[in-house]
């Protein structure tokens, strides 16, 4: 199917299509469906404990022997800055008067743990056959421990320079992620966000820019997509959004249908859910805030404050101040299951690829 088969042969698949790991999006049923279906389930493990990220790839290893990718984000927590937290609750303080709350209830702190001692201990012993990174890559002695451990190490890269950066310290493959992508930038070398490159301007220069098999992600979401990633020189595609579709899913109600409304220009980039850019679907936070505030707290902290006007919004169906996350490409969306949208997007591209005269 692909013109390249460097990720295919490396990880040990049959198609060069990668689930995204979404936390907080997915369980082990998604993981399971694509994996199944020939292409590379992910487990995210950054909203997850040493002990539920064990459980959830023992869930995932009970339904299926075929490779695994276990995701970690690799930032370094922020110092407590509170004066920071206090202008951030200031900022939010006539949504919680709307919403009947004190603006002065304690805060819940942010729940995203980076990549540590403790989840390096369970990649050891249950040996994921890839282990990938957000935000660049932890200490050299956790990456060399995760390599002896018999894992392929990947991490994305928002620029050709950061994909350099990753091929000098150790990654075998490079996830090129495009502006287009929904979540989280994997930006690490620079905050300069607004500057990022779209999938079709980055993908051919972190190709020339490195010697290892490139990742297409971003704005990815039926054969279309997947041949001109390959036509850009990619040896894969991640996808995300476009599973966000499928019954494994574990997204809200508000997000689902937020998906199913949304078009091409639904989407922007925003700090406030986390205090890191990602992208996600425009809500009334976002619009009433603005995506981007410098008010937000540092990553991952700007969610607690959110957490207490999430809980009530969603009690009312509303998605008002939830973390909507997509790509650009979420009106591609198709409602099926995981295993038959990885099984229609390698036959699409195949048929892509036919029309072109290189399949």
């Amino acid at each position: 199917m692909a013109l390249d088969r460097r990720i295919q042969d490396l990880f040990g698949i049959a198609l060069p299509i990668l689930q995204a790991p979404m936390a907080g999006a997915q369980g082990a049923e998604l993981a399971v469906a694509v994996a199944e279906a020939g292409g590379l389930g992910a487990v995210p493990g950054a909203l997850l404990s040493p002990e539920q990220l064990r459980n959830e790839i023992g869930l995932v290893r009970q339904r299926t022997a075929r490779p695994l990718n276990v995701n970690f984000f690799c930032h370094t927590p922020p110092a407590a800055d509170a004066a920071r937290e206090a202008g951030w609750k200031q900022r939010l303080a006539p949504f919680y008067r709307e919403f009947g709350l004190d603006p002065a209830m304690p805060t819940p702190a942010g729940s995203r743990a980076p990549f540590d001692d403790a989840y390096c201990a369970v990649v050891e012993e249950l040996k994921p056959e890839v282990v990938s990174f957000h935000f660049g890559l932890p200490a050299p002695a956790l990456v060399d421990r995760v390599r002896a451990a018999g894992a392929r190490i990947v991490s994305s890269a928002t620029t050709a320079d950061e994909a350099r950066w990753l091929e000098d310290h150790g990654c075998d493959a490079i996830i090129a992620q495009g502006a287009e992508a929904g979540g989280h930038r994997g930006i690490f070398l620079t905050d300069h966000v607004a500057s990022q490159a779209g999938t079709m301007a980055l993908v051919p220069q972190v190709v020339d820019a490195v010697a290892l098999p490139v990742i297409a992600a971003g704005g990815i979401a039926d054969g279309r997509g997947i041949t001109a990633a390959f036509a850009l020189g990619a040896s894969a595609v991640q996808i995300g959004t476009a599973y966000l579709f499928t019954p494994e899913a574990k997204v809200t109600a508000m997000h689902r249908a937020a998906l199913k409304t949304a078009k091409d220009d639904s989407t922007a980039l925003t700090n406030l859910f986390t205090g890191r850019p990602a992208r996600g679907i425009v809500n009334r936070v976002m619009r009433e805030i603005g995506p981007l505030s410098a008010d937000a707290p540092a990553f991952p902290t700007a969610g607690g404050a959110l957490a207490p006007l999430k809980a009530k919004a969603e009690a009312a169906g509303s998605g008002d101040f939830s973390s909507l996350w997509s790509g650009q490409a979420a009106a591609l969306g198709r409602e099926i299951g995981a295993g038959e949208l990885t099984r229609r997007l390698a036959v699409e591209t195949q048929e892509q690829l036919a029309r072109l005269g290189r399949g």
